[in-house]
């Protein structure tokens, strides 16, 4: 089983350098996938409401023989649901589907500033922790702003800020304010759906290495600071995918992974609104 490097959180809690992201599984395909990579020595699961799944990992969680304390599982709040007591119901939604007395890590999946309740969800966030509901809480897709905004309005900063990251999108100057406030970026969508896996300076990485392309994209990630969750239901590429720690890629591969014309491939947090 491969042996997976730890990040310390802001509140303290530690959460794996990778996971196992779920969407869009359903909640069939999610439990196989999830019962293979906890097999196989992940212990990071993302999940989220709207993901439509939550009931498939909460499913492979309890069967995979895993003790319960060693999976840090988590999921998402949706938009439909922001505000302060709307978050409190959602939360126990997916914690039945779920199936568990707690989860690991909460995390609101979008801003939404057009409906303008983020700070409402996020001061229920902070009572589910206070509550030991839930042991970490965070947010996705936020940007600096939104960030600065809960802080002002709260005092308590997220753990993490779950975004678009990949060698098309680096987001240098957010990972940035990420780190000087301490909170840990990390990466959906981390190997960029598309050409990138086929781009000449991946491939060309990789053959000297002697690794995967992919290998080589989620060593990036890793050595800038951030976490990625690359979703597989395919048991060999999660292997391969865990097994990123034996190399290391040096300044100039680093740099180059990243030198081509960035573009986000997903939604802007300032417009996009997914209820």
């Amino acid at each position: 089983m491969i042996s997976i490097p730890l990040h310390t959180l802001n509140d303290g809690t530690k959460i794996p350098a990778i996971g196992l992201g779920t969407w869009p599984l359903d909640d069939a395909q999610a439990q196989q996938a999830v019962l293979d990579a906890l097999e196989l020595g992940y212990r990071l699961v993302d999940t989220a409401a709207n993901y439509r799944n939550e009931t498939g990992v909460g499913r492979a969680v309890a069967r995979s023989g895993v003790p319960r304390e060693e999976v840090v599982v988590t999921t998402k709040l949706p938009g439909r649901h922001h505000g302060y007591e709307e978050t409190l119901a959602s939360f126990e939604e997916s914690r039945a589907r779920l199936g568990v007395d707690y989860v690991d890590l909460y995390l609101i999946h979008w801003p939404l500033p057009r409906v303008d309740k983020y700070v409402d969800s996020w001061k229920a966030m902070i009572k589910l922790r206070e509550d030991g509901l839930v042991r970490s809480i965070g947010v996705s897709n936020f940007t600096a702003a939104y960030i600065e905004r809960l802080e002002k309005e709260t005092g308590v900063l997220p753990s993490v800020n779950q975004i678009e990251l990949h060698p098309l999108f680096p987001q240098d100057d957010l990972r940035a304010f990420h780190a000087g406030k301490g909170i840990l970026t990390e990466s959906w969508t981390p190997l960029a759906p598309g050409d990138v896996l086929d781009d000449p300076v991946v491939t060309g990485i990789a053959d000297a290495l002697g690794v995967t392309p992919a290998q080589v994209v989620l060593r990036w990630h890793t050595q800038l600071g951030a976490l990625p969750i690359p979703k597989s239901a395919n048991r060999e590429r999660q292997r391969e995918n865990l097994d990123i720690f034996g190399f290391t890629l040096d300044p100039g591969r680093m740099s180059a992974l990243a030198d081509r014309a960035h573009r986000r491939l997903g939604g802007d947090p300032e417009v996009h609104e997914e209820f």
